[in-house]
């Protein structure tokens, strides 16, 4: 049996690991794809937002010869820190479910080829992020494969009529992106004028390209229906038909709740699993979580500067257990 098993090889979970080897512990990371995934899935060449040293774990320097580090230099910073650490990471491994066992819990899940895997351990870490999980429209089209929820380059849409759904920093990155590859570009947002969560030195050149014309802007609009060749834009004056060859449905992401419901973890009202802000303990005894599952708002990279921290919190509840 394993004293600790951590769900989620993404920055936060190998900060808690490197925490709890500095306890003397050895504790295991199941994670069903590669180190900091999430990271991976983050537009090509995107920049951070933090600093940094705001992302740094395991007292590693984090360098970089930007103001803002790179997705590039993040993959590379968080394979090395985990290397170093001897953190010991088993990919390609889903973890389906936790139930109570004897003096812990029992994790079931699969490898990659399908087969059944069993492990045991004391106490469970989920630390397993949001980005498998987009927050759906729920419209007729949804599902075809000119939609998709993650935008990672401007090439493939070269040429092409993009709607982007949102308002958020990716949803205007991604316009700007593809206006400047010749995409004819709609950003749709329900908001009734531009979000002020938009990077402010991003922000005029964005306005810019919308009041020449380059970019066009729907506010207070909703996408209702995606079909092959068109969708359709619900507003405040009716219904607009818009030509369409892809729909970018940059809408956030969730934390996976009924994985967490059927471990026993409770959801709050406002969406979040029920948790102590002081140990991170759910309200299973023995499962914790650290980073953006414990998230009460829109999960985003400025999350890791508080969540790589969420690690000290496990070790120093787990200490206090053992008196």
């Amino acid at each position: 049996m394993e004293h600790t098993i951590i769900i989620g090889a993404g920055p936060c979970g190998l900060a808690a690991a490197i925490e709890l080897q500095r306890e003397g512990l050895s504790p295991l990371i199941i994670e069903k794809r590669n180190i900091v995934h999430s990271i991976s899935q983050y537009p090509t060449y995107m920049h951070f937002f933090s600093s940094p040293e705001n992302l740094e774990i395991g007292d590693i320097p984090f360098t970089t010869a930007n103001d803002k580090p790179s997705r590039l230099e993040a993959l590379n910073y968080y394979r090395i820190a985990a290397q170093r650490h001897n953190v010991r990471v088993q990919p390609y491994e889903t973890i389906l479910s936790i139930e109570r066992a004897q003096d812990g819990f029992k994790l079931s899940g699969e490898d990659r080829f399908g087969s059944p895997r069993v492990r045991y351990a004391r106490h469970v870490i989920i630390a397993t992020g949001y980005f498998d999980h987009p927050n759906r429209l729920g419209i007729p089209g949804e599902d075809t494969e000119k939609v998709s929820h993650f935008f990672r380059e401007a090439h493939p849409y070269a040429g092409m009529e993009v709607a982007i759904i949102g308002g958020s920093n990716s949803a205007i990155d991604a316009a700007l992106e593809l206006e400047r590859v010749g995409a004819k570009v709609t950003v749709v947002y329900r908001g009734a004028q531009y979000s002020t969560s938009i990077k402010p030195w991003v922000r005029p050149t964005f306005e810019g390209k919308v009041s020449k014309g380059t970019i066009a802007m729907r506010f207070a609009s909703r996408i209702t229906e995606i079909a092959d060749t068109y969708v359709v834009v619900q507003h405040e004056h009716g219904q607009e038909q818009l030509a369409n060859d892809f729909v970018l449905a940059l809408t956030g992401f969730h934390p996976d709740r009924g994985f967490l419901s059927n471990a026993g973890v409770t959801i709050e009202a406002e969406g979040y699993p029920t948790f102590h802000e002081d140990t991170m303990e759910t309200n299973v005894p023995g499962i914790y979580l650290a980073g953006v599952v414990a998230s009460r708002h829109e999960a985003n990279e400025i999350f890791i500067e508080s969540g790589r921290f969420h690690g000290r919190k496990i070790v120093q509840h787990m200490r206090s257990q053992q008196k």
